[in-house]
């Protein structure tokens, strides 16, 4: 289990996130969502240990890290067991996207890593389009190489923000199918999205958040028949949005 207890996030005299406790269960799909500027990413950001939480704790199975530090603290970070994908995606335009994949893998897999890269590329349908450059390719088949670049270091979990954003209903689709097989391999998937029928799809747990706090979460289900005013207020602006 991944887990964050009691997080705050302070940027100045602004605290972005007032208390947040969450879990992401290893071979489920937690979707996060709610308003801009709410969170998310500085939740996100937080779990992967990129960006301390000012105070609270978070736990990566058996691994507890409490916050704040203190001078003697040292963290070794969880990575890659804690693997992230941005929006911005951060692949090298002057690799291939073969390169792009196998170049943390020399690091973390260099055992199995081509065996493994044979296996993604497979899964993914990269066949065709594996050794063009960034520039070459479509932001669709960079999202796949994306994802294929994190799963080849193996993690326990996977965080992805906003991965869908860009993509339209068939690429968005296959993003979908390939998540599925995430949690097949027991991988733990967090994943933020606007996109409110992708989280409907996709999401064994919806996590709403409004204001740096997680005001409702449940299933998929919470989405038709929300507990909470600002939940319903949040999927009535998205529905009229469509």
């Amino acid at each position: 289990m991944l887990s964050g207890h009691n997080i705050e996030k302070t940027f100045g005299d602004k605290n972005v996130l007032k208390g947040v406790t969450i879990d992401i269960a290893p071979g489920e799909i937690t979707c996060l969502i709610g308003p801009s500027g709410t969170g998310k990413t500085t939740l996100l950001r937080a779990l992967a240990l990129l960006d301390y939480p000012t105070t609270g704790k978070v736990v990566i199975d058996e691994q507890q890290y409490d916050f704040p530090l203190t001078r003697d603290d040292t963290i070794t970070p969880p990575w890659p067991d804690v693997t992230v994908v941005f929006q911005s995606l951060f692949l090298w335009p002057h690799l291939t996207l073969r390169e792009n994949i196998m170049l943390p893998a020399r690091n973390h897999n260099p055992g199995n890593a081509e065996k493994d890269l044979e296996g993604l590329i497979r899964l993914f349908e990269m066949d065709h389009f594996i050794d063009q450059y960034p520039n070459q390719a479509s932001i669709g088949q960079r999202q796949r190489v994306a994802l294929a670049r994190a799963l080849i270091l193996n993690p326990r979990y996977i965080l992805l923000d906003e991965i869908t954003s860009a993509l339209d209903v068939e690429q968005t689709g296959r993003i979908l199918k390939k998540l599925e097989h995430l949690k097949e391999r027991g991988i733990g998937v967090f994943l933020i999205t606007h996109a409110i029928e992708f989280a409907r799809r996709a999401a064994d747990k919806i996590v709403f958040m409004a204001d740096g706090q997680i005001v409702e979460q449940g299933p998929p289900a919470i989405l038709e028949t929300p507990e909470t005013q600002r939940l319903k207020e949040f999927v009535c602006l998205i529905e009229a949005a469509r």
